[in-house]
């Protein structure tokens, strides 16, 4: 059923002949019904009616008998096929019992960024965030996330902290064109989510039409999630089916939300909490966090009841310590709460990172921990070739999942925690991370136990294993290792990297062990005669297989530097380096001082990835991913075909910049670079074509620009390179 259309369509506003007639009653027959009826005005009548009845429905006070709903949902169907033209988006229709649509999960680019939260697990981390904000406002600017603390904390204050519920949903993008439902996202990587919109038009907290007076344009955040006691009645009905039961409400809620059909979605019973005002066009402006709830509330949007303002921190902590003992209270789950500077302008001061915003924080809840038995320690080999002990336990429900299997880091902490098979251990599973083991209970231990020694050798290859000096990672030094090509292999034709679809482990398993696959370089010369030949392909899976993998060549930069398994470069980092550098030759020859400049990386990531790019394997890799056709170049700014591309004015040239521009911002300055085809390091070195300086630049830059003869030019010289490629 679905939400009201208007917030005044009350009872006074049904009319009485369909109020009667809903309920069976016959009515005297009007001989010009058919002919002077406005079959318009009928529809509009009939959807504010099956409006109303859904939110009385779903409010627990039903008026009128399901049957009697379901008559005047038949007769607005018949009408609408009659009229397809009055069939309008926010129309019951519309909502639920939707076919399948073979549209859905298509790619949504956010307008804004859906970034996640940095997390404080216990009340010292909570103030250790707070100390950063007080001191990056005393400073005038935000430092990165984590950073030390400044050498001064001017007695600043962060006004109010807005404080509410940590949902354990699935988060969503939700968007209003003149008060009407559009377009509904998942967060997916933060910039892409899937196209969900079929699915939520059938949430019924998720108005299709907002109330009151609406924005041109409103995008709202929020999270999808499945309330404990609808998990308990979806799982008895499961049962009744014969059919497996779900696990947790969150991983109900999220296979829900991304079904095809939006029936089988409409009878799971989501809801829906907004958190966050994405963006209003037109709207009115706010000062706080807590005032944007508050409108979105009034257009009728659900938000977090239990959402409050707070005046300090000891408030703070003694709120998120009462709801702590509180947590399972209540009729859904949440596993923390998000703490926020409630002021916007505040907010706007403190910025972003790579990651989550700085000014707020997600203070986690204690992991819910249990004992089970460690049945025996195995290792594991990584698509890099790392050697990860891990555990194999009896089965044990814990954090809501049921767990065998538990990471045990590496060869220092299996010894520190001194777990053994056989032992009684501790498993803890905080949120989404990895389930770890935490350590034995020794009063069970079994006699005559040994304590476990790591293996020598590779488990797979039967390669030695290395360890280098001051390093904690144990390694298989076989770059040809069966496993390590496999994995690398996976990970390069993921989702979230390239995106070759039709090639899963399996198929990599097989075409590897038939040696028609050695490297990623391989998949793009691919026998496919060959592949013919084998069981479960045809013509027509092979051609799939071949079009997906001619479409990976044109994936973004970004996309390839997250593939090719770069220790410690993620997705967000993968992201950073691209847009730093602007292309694949600029990292290459980038030194580390270059590399640790990047925002969110330093010198221990920087060493990393300057010894990934120096291994002649991984060049070789490179180049032949080069000679094979993918794009070695950052995507210009506003994506292809929109516009006609800039002169490459300043073509490997690489230029810094340095304090703030007056015509640019930051980040407008290093696109206005990249857009012309340079590269803009965050250091400056003696490859480094100009440092551009503006107000307030880093001292460390112009210094080093003195030393190593790299022109220094200003705003106006800048604007001149841009526009001809030469200095002053």
């Amino acid at each position: 059923m679905a939400e009201p259309a208007d917030a005044d369509a009350g009872p006074r506003n049904v009319p009485r002949r369909s109020l009667t007639a809903a309920r069976g009653v016959a009515e005297p027959a009007d001989a010009d019904a058919g002919t002077t009826r406005d079959s318009a005005a009928r529809v509009r009548e009939l959807q504010a009616m099956l409006n109303h009845h859904s939110a009385l429905y779903y409010a627990g006070r039903p008026e009128i008998p399901d049957a009697d709903f379901d008559d005047l949902l038949n007769e607005l169907k018949a009408l609408e096929a009659q009229h397809p033209e009055l069939v309008h988006p926010d129309s019951p229709t519309q909502r639920v019992g939707a076919p399948p649509d073979d549209t859905v999960f298509a790619p949504v680019r956010h307008d804004q960024p859906m970034m996640s939260l940095h997390n404080a697990l216990d009340l010292g981390e909570l103030r250790a965030w707070n100390e950063r904000v007080h001191r990056a406002l005393a400073a005038g600017t935000a430092g990165p996330s984590g950073e030390q603390a400044l050498p001064t904390m001017e007695d600043t204050s962060v006004g109010a902290y807005a404080v509410e519920l940590k949902f354990d949903g699935l988060a969503i993008s939700v968007r209003y064109v003149d008060g009407v439902l559009v377009r509904a996202a998942t967060r997916g990587d933060g910039r892409t989510g899937e196209d969900v919109t079929h699915s939520v038009r059938t949430i019924a907290d998720i108005p299709i039409r907002l109330s009151g007076p609406a924005p041109p344009v409103l995008e709202v955040r929020g999270e999808v999630i499945l309330r404990l006691s609808t998990f308990e009645a979806l799982n008895a009905r499961q049962a009744e089916r014969g059919e497996k039961a779900y696990v947790n409400p969150r991983n109900a809620a999220a296979g829900s939300l991304r079904q095809k059909d939006a029936r089988v979605t409409a009878e799971r019973g989501l809801s829906f909490w907004c958190y966050q005002l994405g963006h209003a066009q037109g709207g009115p402006a706010f000062n706080s966090h807590m005032q944007t709830l508050e409108w979105l509330a009034s257009l009728g949007l659900p938000v977090d009841e239990h959402g409050v303002c707070l005046d300090d921190l000891a408030a703070v902590e003694a709120h998120v310590t009462d709801y702590e003992r509180r947590r399972h209270e209540f009729d859904y789950e949440f596993d923390g709460l998000v703490v926020k500077v409630d002021d916007l302008a505040l907010q706007a001061q403190l910025g972003v990172d790579a990651k989550a915003p700085r000014w707020a924080v997600a203070y986690k809840f204690p992991p819910e921990e249990r004992t089970t038995k460690l049945l025996d320690i195995e290792v594991s080999i990584g698509p890099s070739g790392q050697a990860t002990p891990f555990a194999r336990l009896e089965p044990v429900f814990v954090g809501g999942v049921t767990v065998a299997t538990a990471t045990l880091h590496n060869e220092d902490q299996v010894a520190a925690k001194d777990v053994r098979p056989g032992d009684t251990v501790i498993v803890r599973r905080a949120g989404e991370v990895i389930p770890e083991v935490v350590g034995p209970v020794l009063s069970e231990r079994p006699e005559g136990s040994e304590p476990w020694a790591f293996p020598r050798d590779c488990p797979v290859c039967g390669q030695p294993l290395r360890r280098a000096e001051g390093m904690s990672a144990t390694q298989c030094a076989n770059y040809w290792c069966p496993r390590q090509i496999r994995g690398r292999i996976e990970h390069f034709v993921g989702r979230a990297a390239m995106d070759i679809e039709f090639l899963g482990e399996r198929n990599i398993d097989r075409f590897v062990t038939a040696e028609l696959l050695r490297d990623v370089v391989g998949l793009y010369s691919l026998d496919y005669e060959k592949i013919e030949q084998m069981e479960g392909f045809g013509e027509i899976s092979v051609n799939n297989l071949r079009r997906s993998i001619e479409d990976s060549k044109h994936r973004p930069l970004s996309r390839l530097l997250f593939a090719l398994s770069i220790p410690e470069i993620g997705q967000v980092n993968a992201r950073v380096l691209a847009a730093s550098f602007g292309a694949i030759d600029s990292i290459l020859e980038a030194d580390e001082e270059a590399l640790a400049e990047v925002e969110g990386f330093g010198p221990i990531i920087a060493a990393s990835v300057r010894a990934w790019f120096d291994d002649p394997h991984n060049r070789d890799l490179i180049e032949g991913l080069r000679a094979a056709g993918l794009r070695m170049e950052a995507e210009r700014p506003g994506g292809e075909g929109e516009g006609e591309a800039l002169p490459q004015t300043l073509a490997g040239m690489a230029v810094v910049v340095s304090g703030t521009l007056e015509g640019f911002s930051r980040d407008g300055a290093k696109q206005a670079i990249l857009a012309r085809g340079g590269s803009s390091p965050g250091s400056v070195s003696g490859r480094t074509s100009a440092l551009v300086v503006g107000a307030d630049p880093g001292a460390s830059k112009l210094r080093k620009a003195e030393s190593s003869g790299v022109p220094v030019i200003d705003e106006a010289a800048f604007q001149q390179l841009l526009e001809t490629g030469r200095l002053p």
